[in-house]
């Protein structure tokens, strides 16, 4: 087997995401083990005249890794190139699992500032997309990158920071992988510290009521509103002196097992089974989970399992919009006959100044609705879009979303030099895809 060929697959088998909802038949697989031998592998897919397209864990709703070319699996670039504690930075495979680097970083009395509420993906796919967790001041996974490699469609592997390539690290740290394939992150690190998370349940009045003085008060705030109820569950996270005071084995148990992941399946599918008796459910569901507080090191406090599958459609608006949004949402919502099983998830983040950041450049909230693997969508999710795009909403660019290159134009005003530098990097697409197509444009 030649270098290029290395992990290869045979022709035609199918590929799909983590929620179904996306299939694809690359011609091959492959599976590096060295930049070089992914190198060699993007080169023989020029020659041969197919795309290329990396993919991490699969967890994008969207189709961004999907090809009919070459697929490019990471597993092997994995673990940790470096540690420089005077700049507190990590350098980092791009195949690394972001649960792998998290358990590392610990090991090293290190940590990430802020993470997202999973930590299956990998990192490169992670930062890609914009994956992000809610934060007062620290924002998205991407914002936390000091610098980037990046193989071009040429072969070239460029090194990209704020001031190497700064242009390219502008747009590359939320890349959707049409600038090129990412092979290392360096990410700034911070010694570990302390989190304190508080849930709690919450009244929607009150919450929507008290949003700002949440918000403010609280280092990272969010929640959860369940729809045909006016309940909620909120939670605040703030650093801690300590002691730490994690969550016991039978609260563990009980809380995130039993009652997040497997009584949650349970009524989801007798909710998809009998629409009718969502409402019912989810009140029990809304007040299943009871008050509670505990103290860890922070990715154990920002993430957590999640084994139920859905399909999700998330928008970032003006943090200021938020209330305004999401009301109109439940309005939406308590008008219809649409039965909706699963909770509306809200974060926010700061501005920030990558390219394509759904923070770029503005305060953001975010809103999420989810629908259970298997249960139609699609009108929930329009008329959710409509909404959402009504207050200058921009989509989560791994989630499910119908926008194209036109409306991005106008909700990104950097959009252009994002498509400039996609010319310039990959003027004959070696790395696009019908996705890429319809959000950057030809």
């Amino acid at each position: 087997m030649s270098t290029a060929q290395r992990g290869t697959t045979k022709s035609g088998e199918a590929w799909r995401n983590w929620a179904g909802n996306v299939v694809s038949r690359p011609v091959r697989e492959v599976t590096p083990a060295s930049v070089e031998e992914l190198t060699a592998a993007v080169r023989a897919a020029a020659a041969d005249g197919l795309k290329v397209k990396a993919v991490g864990t699969g967890h994008s709703f969207t189709a961004t890794a999907a090809t009919d070319g070459v697929l490019i699996r990471p597993q092997l670039l994995t673990g940790i190139r470096g540690i420089d504690r005077d700049k507190c930075t990590v350098t980092v495979e791009a195949g690394t699992p972001l649960k792998r680097l998290n358990m590392a970083l610990a090991r090293e009395g290190l940590s990430l500032t802020n993470m997202g509420d999973i930590m299956e993906q990998t990192v490169s796919g992670a930062t890609s997309t914009g994956t992000h967790g809610t934060g007062r001041d620290s924002a998205s996974i991407s914002a936390q990158l000091k610098g980037l490699e990046l193989l071009t469609a040429e072969g070239e592997l460029l090194t990209c920071s704020e001031t190497e390539n700064p242009e390219i690290f502008a747009a590359a740290r939320i890349g959707l992988g049409a600038l090129g394939i990412v092979t290392a992150l360096t990410f700034a690190v911070e010694p570990v510290f302390l989190l304190c998370a508080r849930e709690e349940p919450m009244s929607f009045d009150r919450v929507t009521r008290d949003f700002e003085e949440l918000y403010a008060e609280n280092e990272h705030f969010e929640f959860y509103w369940f729809p045909h109820t006016g309940n909620c569950n909120t939670k605040r996270n703030n650093r801690s002196a300590g002691p730490a005071a994690p969550v016991s084995k039978i609260s563990g148990f009980v809380e995130d097992e039993l009652l997040s992941n497997g009584l949650f399946q349970v009524v989801n599918s007798i909710g998809r089974a009998v629409p009718a008796t969502v409402p019912a459910i989810a009140k029990i569901s809304s007040r299943a989970l009871s008050a509670r507080t505990y103290t860890d090191i922070p990715y154990k406090v920002f993430t957590s399992a999640r084994r139920v599958r859905f399909v999700e459609m998330e928008y970032a608006v003006p943090r200021a919009a938020l209330v305004e949004t999401l009301r109109e949402l439940k309005s939406m919502v308590d008008r219809s006959d649409l039965r909706i099983s699963f909770p509306v998830e809200v974060r926010t983040a700061p501005a920030d100044d990558i390219t394509l950041s759904t923070a770029s450049g503005r305060d953001s909230a975010y809103i999420a609705v989810h629908v259970y693997k298997g249960t139609p969508y699609q009108r929930y999710f329009t008329e959710a879009e409509r909404i959402f795009t009504a207050h200058e909403g921009r989509p989560h660019w791994g989630k499910m979303h119908t926008r194209d290159a036109e409306y991005f134009a106008a909700a990104y005003p950097r959009f252009g030099e994002f498509t400039a530098l996609r010319d310039r990097l990959d003027p004959d697409r070696l790395f696009g895809n019908a996705y890429l197509r319809r959000v950057l444009g030809d």
